[in-house]
């Protein structure tokens, strides 16, 4: 028996817990500690860069359109960029249950927005999420929650991908994890081979998804229908 909830959406589940934590700053890299760093996000600051830009490429600062971009561009970072100060121990919050479950659940068709790491621009598609409980499980709106996540960094998909199923593997210790994701990536769309019907698809196989042949193709076939 597999339990499968499409479009991201909850089917007869409660996470038993309730409160957002929203932290607005931004996670840099300390070569000598083991976990990110939690700086300010300096808002100012990226509101005079974005000005500069606009100047740089030729604009008028000053014309009617732009007079508040600089404002609205660095408020949009910093939500597309969230990712990076989000704690997965608080946004799971506690919705981690002790259940004798033991077949496949998948949450499938999970939209995703992201930005390519390499030139700044969205990529966008869905997740689709797999695990196989070993004696826990979580609440479902856990694990779009967790995709965005990482989805809301500078990302390559193919981390991304990796990052959600480990993440899962980590705090459920479940007997397998799989995810999909297929995206469109702006950077092949707009500029260089400017392909814009591409679809890019990676794949992330841990525990019996990645050893057993037939768990790995019941996933792949449920989901089939939903891959271009």
């Amino acid at each position: 028996m597999t339990s499968e909830s499409g479009n991201g959406m909850i089917a007869g589940e409660s996470d038993h817990g309730h409160g957002e934590h929203h932290v607005h700053g931004i996670m840099q890299e300390d070569p000598s500690a083991k976990t990110p760093v939690l700086r300010r996000y300096n808002t100012e600051r990226m509101v005079e860069l974005v000005r500069e830009t606009l100047v740089l490429i030729g604009e008028d600062v000053h014309r009617d359109g732009l007079v508040r971009t600089p404002q609205r561009v660095a408020r949009a970072y910093e939500f597309l960029t969230q990712g990076y100060a989000m704690d997965i121990a608080e946004v799971l919050n506690g919705a981690i249950f002790a259940e004798r479950y033991d077949e496949m659940v998948v949450v499938k068709d999970i939209d995703f927005f992201s930005l390519c790491e390499h030139h700044m621009l969205p990529f966008f598609g869905k997740a689709h999420v797999a695990y196989i409980p070993n004696g826990k499980i979580v609440g479902l709106s856990k694990i779009p929650r967790i995709v965005d996540v990482f989805a809301h960094r500078l990302q390559v998909q193919e981390r991304m991908t990796l990052q959600i199923a480990e993440t899962i593997q980590k705090y459920l210790q479940p007997q397998g994890v799989a995810v999909v994701t297929e995206a469109s990536h702006m950077c092949m769309m707009m500029r260089g081979v400017e392909k814009q019907n591409s679809v890019t698809t990676a794949s992330a196989m841990l525990g019996v998804f990645k050893h057993q042949v037939e768990t790995r193709s019941e996933f792949m076939n449920l989901i089939s229908s939903r891959l271009h």
